[in-house]
C-alpha cells in the first residue's frame, strides 16, 4: 500500500479486519465492502460499499450487482482487480451474538465470493466484522481465526493507524454519524415542514413549470440561497470534534444550522432545487469561502425533505457530496452520492458524482467547467 517509502504490509486475517475503516475513511455500520487487490505484491485499489439487504432473498442480486460495480470501477481505470477482499460488517440482531450474525451472514459471503469468481476475481479473504470481533470466512486456524472469533485492534494501535497517523490522515466519523447527518428531521419538526413545503409548492411550482414564469422563479430560488449562505457564513461552524465524539460535534453543528433556517426559506430552496438549471448554478458554490456554508445549507435541506416530499432531497443531497468531494472529504460525499442514489437510482447527477468519487478522478475538471459557466454568464 502507497509508495515505497510509504508502503504498509497487512500480513494476517486480523490486520486486514483492523484496515478497513481506513480503507474507506470511516467505520461501516450495515455494510458489504469489496476491496480490489492488484497485482503480486497486493496492492490495493477500488473499492465499493452497499449496505446489507434485509432480505436474504435478495443477497444474491446484491452480490452480483457489487462485483459489477467493482469489476466496471476498476476496468474505468485501467485495470481490472486481480483478487478481491470481501468483509461483511453487522451488528447481531435480537438475541444472537457476534458468531451467530457471522453464521447467519455466511451465505451473503458465499454469494459474494462466487459473483467476484464468476468475472475473474478471486476472493483472497472474507471476513465478517461484527461486536468488535472478526472472523474469516476461509481460514481454518484456530492460532490465526479462533472460532469465537479474534478481536480488533483497540482504535488507533493497527498497523495501518500508525501509518496513517504518520502521514497525518485522520479517521473520521462513523457511516451512521455521516448518514445521521442527512437525515430527515423528527417527527417534532417534520409536520411544520411538510405544510411549509406544500404551501410553496402552491406557490412556486407554476411559476417553474411556465417558460415565462421559470427565469423569475430561478432567480428567487437563487438570490434566497445566497443569502442563506451569506447567513451560515456569519454563524461559524463548530470547530472540531472537541472533546466528544465526530456524532457529538456533528449534531451540535447540524441542530445551530436547523436553527438558521425557517420552515419557509427550506420549502422555497427544495422545490427551486428540483429545477435542473437552478441546481447546476448552485452547484457552482464549490470552493474557496463559498464551498463550506453552501455544505451546510445543503445538508440542512437534505434533513428538511420530510414525508411526502422526501424524495426531493435528492437534488440538496447530491449538492452536498459534490461539496464535500471538492473540499476532500471523500467519504462525506459518498455517502451522500448514496443516500441520493438510494431515493433514485437514476438520477444522474448523483451518478456520475458517485461513480467519478468511487473511481478516484480529481473534481478539477468539473470545476474549471462550472467556473467557466459562471464566467460566460457574466
Amino acid at each position: 500500500m502507497g509508495g515505497p517509502a510509504e508502503r504498509v504490509t497487512l500480513r494476517s486475517p486480523a490486520e486486514l479486519a483492523d484496515a478497513l475503516p481506513y480503507l474507506l475513511g470511516y467505520h461501516p455500520d450495515d455494510s458489504v465492502v469489496l476491496v480490489g487487490v492488484h497485482g503480486g505484491s497486493g496492492r490495493f485499489g477500488c473499492r465499493v460499499r452497499l449496505g446489507i439487504p434485509t432480505a436474504g432473498s435478495e443477497w444474491p442480486a446484491a452480490a452480483e450487482q457489487l462485483a459489477e460495480c467493482l469489476l466496471s470501477a476498476g476496468t474505468a481505470r485501467g485495470q481490472q482487480p486481480d483478487a478481491v477482499i470481501v468483509y461483511v460488517c453487522q451488528e447481531p440482531r435480537g438475541a444472537e451474538d457476534g458468531r451467530a450474525a457471522m453464521e447467519r451472514l455466511r451465505p451473503l459471503a458465499l454469494s459474494l465470493v462466487a459473483a467476484c469468481g464468476r468475472r475473474g476475481m478471486p476472493v483472497r479473504e472474507a471476513l465478517c466484522v461484527s461486536t468488535g470481533r472478526f472472523w474469516s470466512y476461509g481460514c481454518r486456524d484456530r492460532q490465526c481465526c479462533p472460532p469465537e472469533g479474534g478481536p480488533l485492534a483497540p482504535q488507533g494501535t493497527s498497523v495501518l493507524a500508525a501509518a496513517s497517523a504518520y502521514a497525518g490522515v485522520r479517521l473520521g466519523a462513523s457511516l451512521a454519524e455521516l448518514t445521521a447527518r442527512l437525515a430527515p428531521l423528527g417527527s417534532g419538526r417534520s409536520g411544520r415542514q411538510q405544510k411549509a413545503l406544500d404551501r410553496a409548492s402552491a406557490e412556486l411550482l407554476p411559476a417553474l413549470l411556465t417558460a415565462a414564469g421559470r427565469p423569475a422563479a430561478r432567480e428567487r430560488v437563487l438570490g434566497l440561497a445566497g443569502r442563506l449562505c451569506r447567513r451560515y457564513l456569519a454563524a461559524p461552524a463548530v470547530s472540531g470534534a472537541g472533546e466528544g465524539s465526530p456524532g457529538a460535534a456533528f449534531r451540535l453543528q447540524d441542530a445551530r444550522d436547523d436553527a438558521i433556517l425557517s420552515d419557509e426559506e427550506a420549502a422555497v430552496l427544495i422545490l427551486g432545487l428540483q429545477d435542473r438549471v437552478t441546481r447546476d448554478r448552485a452547484a457552482e458554490w464549490m470552493e474557496g469561502a463559498e464551498a463550506e456554508p453552501a455544505l451546510r445549507l445543503w445538508r440542512a435541506l437534505s434533513r428538511r425533505c420530510v414525508g411526502a416530499y422526501r424524495e426531493h432531497a435528492v437534488a440538496p443531497l447530491t449538492l452536498a457530496g459534490w461539496v464535500a468531494w471538492c473540499c476532500g472529504d471523500e467519504p462525506g460525499a459518498r455517502v451522500a452520492f448514496g443516500q441520493a442514489l438510494a431515493l433514485d437510482p437514476r438520477y444522474r447527477f448523483a451518478l456520475l458524482l458517485h461513480a467519478a468519487c468511487s473511481q478516484g478522478a480529481d473534481p478539477e475538471f468539473l470545476r474549471r467547467c462550472l467556473r467557466r459557466q459562471r464566467e460566460e454568464r457574466g
